[in-house]
């Protein structure tokens, strides 16, 4: 039998059971569909169209290779398609490639000299390759496009913070806070603040509140106990690790720091085992524990030699 319906039937039918498809969780059988609604022509918008929609189900599928040549077929059909270029520079962070992320951003904002997004994700890149002023120029290019991003606010006092610029880092974290007193990170860096500013009770008190709002941070618990530590209430910074632990148990800096402790407390068992469960997360932390002077009472143990030893070993084979 003839079928009446028509290209652009067909192609809408496969469009609709694509995207019931992603509604069921089924990513494959929806992305399959929308190569089928391809197949059926359409103009060059309801294309790109479909085209993010298999660029976004492939990130989600955790492809980001196929993703990054999707977005680069929506920029062949349109030069100009800004969330194109915004997507490959999120696809190019996927793949540790900073580089043409940034290229990717900067095309994308040309574009679009709005596209706060993309200045945010420059401003963090920056960030993290160390180019802290650039960083901060991005930052501040994005609160003027956006003056309710309290992340903005928060990442800039974070940076005002590591530089040493207190002062300007408060006043942008306490601003993060307003637009968002439930920002998780927003009340650590103020827990950070404050600790810089020796207002101890305070500085709990911000860790406790971003606890509270998000205990899968771990660096909350970890700064909180370090407070504990440098008081000397090794019990109370070892009842603060080991709830960190819970809810983050590869968490390597929680395991080392109460191994630390409970040297402190001549449990050595337990440090050694604590140790061993950091190194075996974060390989590399065997360099710190060489130097740490807080196992100087047993780097002559037995026990310690061995892990030392071992774990040096595993490095070299790898």
């Amino acid at each position: 039998m003839k079928s009446n319906l028509s290209n652009l039937d067909r192609r809408q039918n496969y469009i609709i059971l694509a995207e019931n498809s992603y509604l069921e969780n089924d990513l494959e059988k929806a992305l399959k569909f929308y190569f089928r609604a391809l197949k059926f022509g359409g103009n060059k918008e309801d294309n790109i169209i479909i085209l993010y929609n298999i660029a976004i189900l492939y990130d989600e599928m955790d492809i980001p290779e196929k993703a990054l040549k999707t977005y680069k077929k929506i920029i062949q059909l349109d030069s100009k398609e800004a969330g194109a270029f915004y997507g490959m520079g999120t696809m190019y962070e996927r793949l540790d490639n900073k580089e043409m992320a940034l290229k990717s951003y900067f095309k994308a904002t040309q574009i679009d000299p709005y596209y706060d997004r993309a200045f945010f994700y420059i401003a963090n890149i920056y960030d993290e390759i160390g180019e802290k002023e650039k960083a901060i120029i991005y930052y501040k290019k994005v609160i003027n496009l956006v003056p309710e991003d309290f992340m903005a606010y928060n990442n800039l006092g974070s940076i005002y913070e590591e530089i040493g610029e207190n002062g300007k880092a408060y006043r942008m974290i306490r601003k993060s806070l307003k637009l968002n007193p439930d920002y998780y990170r927003a009340l650590f860096n103020m827990g950070v603040i404050y600790k810089k500013m020796n207002k101890y009770e305070k500085a709990i008190e911000y860790y406790d509140k971003s606890i509270e709002k998000n205990n899968n941070y771990s660096y909350s618990y970890l700064n909180k106990s370090a407070i504990y530590i440098e008081w000397e209430e090794y019990e109370k910074s070892i009842e603060i690790l080991s709830e960190g632990i819970l809810h983050n148990p590869y968490a390597e800096y929680l395991y080392y720091n109460r191994a630390c402790c409970y040297v402190k407390l001549g449990e050595i068992d337990k440090a050694i085992f604590d140790l061993r469960k950091s190194i075996l997360i974060q390989p590399k932390i065997i360099d710190m524990a060489k130097e740490d002077k807080d196992f100087n009472s047993i780097r002559n143990d037995s026990r310690f030699i061995s892990l030392i030893e071992e774990k040096s070993g595993d490095n070299l084979i790898n």
